[in-house]
């Protein structure tokens, strides 16, 4: 397997995968799961928690950086797990017919073209957050996944948290009455990034198989391997890095599929450097039923206003970033407080894990379908905001109306080769 990206690789690579989707193996209920982690940054969590489950083997660990690839082999060894194979091209993990799952934890220009080639081949995907870089390609994910019918779960661990699930059970059966608005906010302190310079790239890193899907930038000394996400080349800002989370609890608790109304104000506010995604953002969302959703980000300033609060005409409700919640009755007294004690880390990889063992790809936590869906909250809000214009949206799927400027948006332009074929 070549390490080198090109056209011929991709549609060699995908040309035997469709040859081989029929004939990889399904695990049985009582199977062993075997998966390869790809991108490990948050992948090397995801690596550690996969191995720890029962029955579960985390066979390669993948990173184009062969210094990150040996040390998260080396750290769930270091477990007790078997130790997984380092490799830098993911694309051997779909060549082995013995891998069930491919764990996407790579940057998000690759989330949904790796989804894409995973499901293409035959294996089950867990992909993190958000599913994808831009409203097409969640659609694509959405299609490949269920012409193939293989399980694929987004990364959205609180949708399997056992308190925030009874907090939504409690909202849907009218403990604060009919819900119309959710407050959801995320503050960090990220510093300033400068001003990149070229560099060589370094010797351990493939930078050609990094960019992958992405039309070819130089390489710059300030980009890999986080900031990556304030470059709407690759990344999707605060809104599709740690807002997906918040929106998703928003859009679950609220019973809301697609918005109506989109607006955005905000900017890069706080630091003058290299940084293209507001470090400083409101976004507003309008559903039918006069219901709403806001989100507030600040990248540069930790103080906290919340978390996700809903508002019903029976009172109110607080989500915790650990699952528990507090209900206020009408006057604002505490009504009900129940402490979070599992964000739902855990319990989102053994959900996908039974959904391979027992053949039910659709039964999951965040199925792709309602991935993708709070994943393009995030693309709407950032659409507006670059754009400088609110959004009409058709409530039927999101999509763009009456706006050109916007609705180019919906979709990038790739390295040849790289396009993916659902």
């Amino acid at each position: 397997m070549t390490s080198t990206v090109n056209r011929r690789t991709f549609l060699g690579t995908a040309a035997a995968a469709a040859a081989t989707a029929s004939t990889t193996r399904a695990a049985g209920a009582n199977d062993k799961v075997v998966v390869g982690v790809m991108g490990l940054s948050r992948g090397r969590s995801l690596s550690v928690s996969f191995s720890g489950r029962p029955n579960v083997e985390v066979k390669y660990v993948c990173d184009v950086d062969t210094n990150r690839a040996a040390a998260c082999a080396k750290l769930v060894a270091g477990t007790g797990a078997k130790a997984p194979t380092p490799i830098g091209d993911f694309r051997k993990i779909l060549d082995d017919k013995s891998v069930d799952a491919l764990v996407i934890a790579a940057p998000n220009h690759w989330h949904a073209p790796a989804t894409i080639l995973a499901v293409n081949a035959g294996k089950h995907a867990y992909c993190e957050k958000p599913c994808s870089h831009n409203p097409q390609e969640g659609e694509w994910m959405v299609q490949a996944a269920h012409k193939h019918n293989r399980a694929v779960q987004v990364g959205t661990q609180r949708r399997s948290g056992p308190q925030t699930i009874q907090a939504m059970q409690k909202l849907h059966e009218g403990a604060i009455g009919r819900v119309y608005l959710v407050r959801a906010y995320y503050n960090s302190a990220r510093g300033s990034l400068g001003r990149g310079k070229k560099a060589a790239v370094p010797k351990h890193l493939n930078y050609d198989l990094w960019q992958g899907p992405a039309p070819r930038t130089p390489y710059l000394d300030n980009r890999v391997h986080y900031n990556w996400h304030w470059f709407w080349h690759w990344g999707n800002g605060e809104l599709g890095n740690n807002g997906v989370h918040t929106l998703d609890l928003c859009r679950w608790g609220l019973g809301v599929d697609f918005p109506i109304r989109v607006t955005s104000s905000g900017g890069r506010y706080h630091w003058n450097d290299d940084q293209q995604t507001p470090d400083t953002h409101q976004v507003s969302f309008e559903f039918p039923g006069n219901r709403a959703i806001t989100w507030q980000g600040l990248s540069c300033n930790r103080h906290r206003g919340g978390f996700v609060t809903f508002y019903g005409d029976k009172g109110s409700m607080e989500l915790d970033s650990n699952g528990g919640h507090t209900i206020y009755d009408g006057g604002d007294k505490v009504y009900e407080k129940v402490d979070g004690k599992s964000r739902g880390d855990i319990e989102h990889i053994d959900n996908f894990t039974a959904a391979i063992r027992n053949d039910t790809p659709r039964k999951l936590n965040c199925e792709v379908a309602e991935g993708h869906k709070s994943t393009l909250l995030c693309h709407l809000g950032n659409i507006a905001q670059r754009t400088g214009q609110a959004l009409t949206c058709r409530a039927s799927d999101g999509h763009i109306i009456g706006n050109d400027k916007a609705a180019g948006l919906w979709e990038r332009d790739y390295q040849e080769g790289w396009k993916p074929v659902v």
